[in-house]
């Protein structure tokens, strides 16, 4: 019996398959902006007749609708399943649920609390499970922010560096991994008090000493952004924080990335935020200016999913197998 593939986290693949994950997010956009319909037909046959369950204890839109359209551009039936629909850990255990879901669908997508769960999950499913956010990672963004970065800028022919202001969460962990295994110079500015988890920064290391790539830590946002071509940054109070969101801000306090900010990066760079934006993070001169592309950035989730369910679904996890088709 073959192992199953997972995906946790960006760390846990190797530099070529994650670059393989991002052409193919790449592929699939091409195939559906082209409206081809032969292109389609054959894609929505691939998992006609199957299942895709889509388990979310927490609230969602750009996840949601990536991944119900992705399912169904391969002919699957996406089933979401909130935390009033299943017993996930409450009344049935995570072994029991993840035993029962995984015998009758194709995948599962599991957007969860805490890490243990999206373990958890992994140990037990019979199928591949995607962990479409935890409170430590968050891979599927990775993977579309990459795409689009490749879109505006090309980090393929440019060196480039990209700038994160904001809190230490689940998004950064991943995105830091995933730039610097494609060579992107990686800088982290958070507010004094709150630091970089240790297992990132020994892992981004390694990436750098490998491949020549710079990582940043500090708690200074201007030497963050000096000459940044791509800057960052996301919700300061995320889902389930709001009891803290007084405090939080008085410590996020001076880390609004605007037009003030802005003007150490080059000239031409280019705004990111994964959505949903509040004020305090990001000034509406920057959001809505020339330099963002942060719907760019949001279409891209579509396309990430639909990477994520042919190398980890279709292909059984065998990126070799997507390796030769291209």
């Amino acid at each position: 019996m073959s192992t199953i593939r997972h995906l946790v986290s960006i760390k846990d693949l190797t530099n070529e398959e994650f670059e393989i994950l991002v052409e193919r997010a790449e592929y699939f956009k091409k195939i559906f902006k082209s409206n081809d319909s032969n292109e389609f037909q054959k894609n929505h046959l691939k998992l006609l007749g199957r299942t895709i369950a889509l388990i979310f204890t927490k609230r969602s839109t750009r996840t949601r609708i990536s991944t119900e359209g992705a399912a169904t551009f391969f002919g699957a039936q996406p089933m979401f399943l909130g935390r009033e629909d299943i017993q996930l850990g409450v009344n049935e255990s995570l072994y029991d649920s993840a035993k029962v879901i995984s015998s009758m669908v194709s995948c599962i997508f599991a957007r969860v609390n805490v890490h243990d769960d999206i373990l958890q999950l992994c140990k037990y499913s019979s199928v591949p499970i995607i962990n479409s956010l935890c409170d430590t990672y968050h891979p599927l963004q990775a993977i579309c922010d990459m795409l689009t970065i490749k879109e505006h800028l090309d980090y393929t022919k440019n060196k480039l560096k990209l700038a994160w202001v904001g809190d230490s969460n689940n998004v950064i962990n991943d995105m830091a991994i995933a730039c610097l295994k494609l060579g992107i110079d990686t800088a982290i500015a958070t507010p004094p008090g709150v630091e970089m988890d240790d297992g990132i920064i020994t892992a981004g290391q390694e990436i750098c000493a490998a491949n020549g790539s710079k990582l940043l830590v500090t708690h200074d946002s201007v030497e963050a952004c000096t000459g940044a071509n791509i800057l960052v940054t996301d919700t300061f109070v995320s889902m389930g924080e709001e009891y803290a969101k007084e405090a939080k801000l008085k410590q996020f306090k001076g880390f609004q990335i605007d037009e003030n900010l802005a003007k150490h990066a080059d000239p031409n760079y280019k705004f990111m935020h994964c959505l949903p934006r509040h004020q305090e993070e990001v000034s509406n001169e920057v959001f809505y200016g020339e330099h963002s592309i942060v719907f760019d950035e949001a279409e891209n989730r579509l396309y990430a999913a639909m990477a994520v369910i042919d190398i980890f679904v279709n292909e059984n996890g065998k990126f070799e197998h997507v390796k030769k088709q291209a």
